[in-house]
């Protein structure tokens, strides 16, 4: 894990809404329901939660590839959402995407050279910046070596690589511009495990060798131990508890994020014998269904009271250690 430069925040992310309207219907899905936090240069953060919570469309609407419904996106000084179009593109010249599925990610009738380079004729065309083909292709070669593949393959198609291989290509795409953020939308989940380890291992010499950071989604508990300096759990849309690495799996507050510690397999049988899993009852609630109480009351195994009409905020309650939950905090 690299060191966080907290002197230096990145990335500000404050009451982030990202709504969808359906089709025919006066309903909206309301999939990041209002969270905030912050990136600090230099470290990993790891965002995790069930399939569906809004993981991923958490990072589109922090690229603007969705254009967020409310609140603000800071990124280097800019609030993007104030930014023109052009200005907004040049701005996310800094903030590169690795997508989940390197089968789908990479077009099948582009070679890898033209994959990798096509970040740079972009913004070249754009006049973001000044490179000359000869420079582009001289590039597109040191990308290849620094993600572990030979520049003898760039005139060769996705399908003639794994699927290793190919989300190396498309690291080595996300980092042709010089970022200073990638955002990983589950990298690795796609992955078989021992190739896993390979690309985690990749992502943190580059992080260390490029002075990176990271935004890393991921629904494996132990590859964001793993590679996170801090974690943040999200639960139907909104952000229920946010940790440094060690304290969150050290001792996790929300009764959410205990149910899935208690889910993660510890090699150890003495261990694992022993220790209580925590299951949780009824389904995650739709949401389409506009919350007028704890997010996760129907489903909590300690809500009181107070949970079904309230909405628990996130707050610090021990040093960097941050929860939404009234066990914790009183209803304001």
């Amino acid at each position: 894990m690299a060191d966080i430069q907290k002197d230096e925040l990145l990335l500000q992310v404050r009451d982030l809404k990202q709504h969808f309207k359906i089709k025919g219907s006066h309903k909206v899905i309301r999939a990041v329901d209002g969270i905030s936090f912050d990136l600090f240069k230099g470290e990993t953060l790891g965002l995790v939660g069930e399939s569906g919570c809004g993981k991923s469309t958490t990072a589109r609407a922090i690229d603007h590839l969705y254009r967020p419904t409310s609140g603000s996106v800071v990124f280097e000084g800019q609030d993007l959402a104030k930014l023109k179009h052009d200005d907004l593109i040049a701005a996310r010249k800094n903030m590169q995407m690795v997508f989940q599925d390197p089968y789908g990610s990479l077009n099948p009738r582009m070679t890898v050279s033209q994959l990798i380079s096509e970040p740079l004729q972009i913004y070249r065309k754009r006049k973001v910046i000044s490179t000359t083909p000869q420079e582009i292709e001289k590039r597109v070669d040191e990308l290849m070596e620094i993600v572990g593949l030979s520049r003898f393959f760039k005139n060769r198609y996705p399908h003639e690589f794994s699927g290793g291989q190919r989300q190396r290509i498309g690291i080595a795409r996300a980092l042709a511009l010089n970022p200073n953020l990638l955002l990983l939308d589950e990298p690795v989940s796609a992955l078989d495990v021992s190739i896993q380890a390979q690309v985690l291992n990749l992502l943190t010499d580059l992080q260390k060798e490029f002075d990176l950071t990271y935004l890393f989604i991921a629904h494996d508990l132990a590859v964001v131990e793993y590679i996170s300096n801090r974690i943040a759990v999200m639960y139907l849309g909104i952000m229920a508890e946010l940790s440094p690495s060690s304290e969150l799996y050290a001792e996790p507050l929300h009764p959410y994020t205990q149910a899935l510690l208690s889910a993660v397999p510890i090699p150890d049988p003495v261990v694992e014998k022993n220790r209580q899993r925590i299951i949780l009852s009824g389904d995650v609630p739709s949401p389409d269904k506009e919350q007028t109480g704890c997010y996760f009351y129907d489903r909590c195994p300690k809500r009181m009271e107070k949970c079904k009409n309230n909405i628990p905020k996130l707050k610090p309650y021990k040093g960097d250690h941050q929860v939404a939950c009234f066990l914790y905090h009183d209803p304001e």
